[in-house]
């Protein structure tokens, strides 16, 4: 994932967060509170940057498509229920996540982003999102006993960002 410019950024993070809400909902059915939970955050979270994003896409840019070629990161959860369920929305939100955070630390390090707001935003989404991901990493450990995530943590009990690729 490559951002060019602020307006690469957000036309790329729609997509993106629009899959990571659908497959969030799926979590409505996990058995486990803690997922419910989780899915009901990255819902209510992602859509309101979805919405945050979009105006900006109109103020800031009007009259350019947004369209992108978008290739999707998660697997269909539709059939999955259980462990199953839990398992591979962790494995594939971590991936997932991971992109995002990428994306963000890519705009803000080369200083793309042409407003205040949107460096503030995708440094939020860098940062909540890696918490999440530490977070998925020690279910997935503690719950299936998966270790090794790509893009895991750094020593025990550091989440600032070693391992994820900034």
């Amino acid at each position: 994932m490559r951002v060019d410019d602020e307006f690469d950024y957000l036309t790329q993070m729609l997509p993106h967060h629009q899959e990571a809400v659908a497959a969030a909902q799926q979590l409505r059915r996990s058995e486990r509170p803690q997922m419910r939970r989780l899915g009901e955050s990255i819902v209510t979270t992602q859509s309101a940057e979805i919405a945050k994003m979009k105006a900006w896409l109109n103020q800031w840019y009007p009259g350019r498509s947004t369209a992108v070629g978008y290739r999707p990161m998660m697997r269909d959860l539709s059939t999955l229920s259980g462990d199953a369920l839990d398992e591979a929305f962790l494995q594939d939100m971590i991936r997932h996540h991971m992109g995002a955070i990428m994306m963000s630390q890519q705009l803000l390090m080369h200083g793309r982003a042409q407003h205040e707001q949107v460096a503030a935003f995708a440094r939020t989404v860098r940062d909540t999102q890696h918490a999440e991901m530490f977070q998925m990493r020690r279910w997935l450990a503690d719950w299936f006993g998966e270790t090794g995530m790509p893009g895991g943590p750094g020593p025990a009990g550091d989440d600032r960002g070693e391992g994820c690729g900034w």
